[in-house]
């Protein structure tokens, strides 16, 4: 994910700021001759949750797309006769109709009158997921007792991510009727966002230096996105596909081995962002809701 308007998202997470770069391409391949599929054409779309940031093998550099992305996943399952992967990290929901850079065309552009199915994740970066990492890391250093965050974020009464959060539901309703009205005919999976805190509201300073207060406030924000995007499916012809749920007890302050989302120091993955295991479960879930 990213806030920027780039076909690169950037995740800066140390004690200051870290950066993490995430682009887009296009990539695309037909099943095995052999393979057997009741999917004509499997078309991914999405930003670096879909597509697998910081995942080995990167296939594609541009773009920090991984041959272990949960559409890969998904492909490996269901042997779709022609899949079409374009997911981006940075990607907001602007970039379905428009340009993401001069080597990433608009992602509908994937789209076919033949297209059968379709996943899609986004709508973090229009919320401006790497900048709240970026703020709440940094003041939880400074106050790791309270919810230095949370209070920058509501100062003025009113939780400024809750009201980003309602104020991105009318994009993604247009995503979703832009998906129908390009392929007609396609089952939607809108693939929403895995648990990347503890669901239990607790934190882990000595992995990530989010206050404790803070803790509990961004995992009910990262549930009030999830709720949102399910509404948007639920009215707009789509199936919400929720990752969430199975993903709890495999937070960013898990163990190496057991954790599904990935902290700021590692090589599994772009830092808060899914790994293998994650992705994995991620392309499971959707493969369940796609039969």
């Amino acid at each position: 994910m990213s806030s920027a308007r780039s076909p690169r998202v950037r995740s800066l997470l140390a004690a200051a700021a870290v950066t993490a770069s995430l682009g887009v391409a296009a990539g695309a391949g037909a099943a095995p001759a052999s393979a057997q599929s009741a999917v004509a054409h499997y078309v991914a779309l999405g930003d670096s949750y879909a597509s697998g940031a910081g995942v080995p093998t990167q296939v594609d550099t541009d773009c920090t797309r991984s041959d272990h992305n949960y559409p890969s996943v998904v492909s490996a399952s269901l042997a779709p006769a022609v899949r079409t992967d374009v997911t981006c990290g940075g990607a907001v929901t602007d970039d379905m109709t428009s340009a993401q850079s001069a080597s990433a065309p608009p992602q509908f552009d994937a789209l076919t009158s033949d297209t059968d199915l379709v996943t899609v994740t986004i709508g973090g970066n229009d919320i401006g997921f790497a900048d709240i990492l970026v703020r709440c890391i940094s003041l939880g250093v400074l106050s790791p007792g309270g919810s230095p965050c949370k209070t920058s974020y509501t100062w003025t009464g009113t939780d400024q991510l809750a009201r980003t959060i309602n104020s991105t539901a009318p994009k993604i309703a247009a995503v979703l009727d832009g998906v129908h009205q390009r392929a007609p005919h396609a089952k939607v999976l809108v693939v929403g966002y895995p648990d990347i805190l503890p669901d239990d509201g607790s934190n882990c300073s000595s992995t990530v230096s989010i206050a404790k207060g803070d803790a509990p406030w961004l995992r009910d924000t990262e549930k009030r996105l999830n709720s949102m995007i399910a509404a948007q499916a639920a009215s707009h012809g789509a199936t919400y596909v929720d990752t969430y749920r199975p993903s709890v007890g495999h937070d960013v302050c898990k163990a190496a081995g057991t954790r599904w989302v990935e902290p700021l120091l590692t090589t599994a993955a772009a830092p808060f962002h899914p790994n293998a295991a994650g992705e994995q479960s991620m392309g499971q879930a959707a493969v369940a809701a796609a039969r």
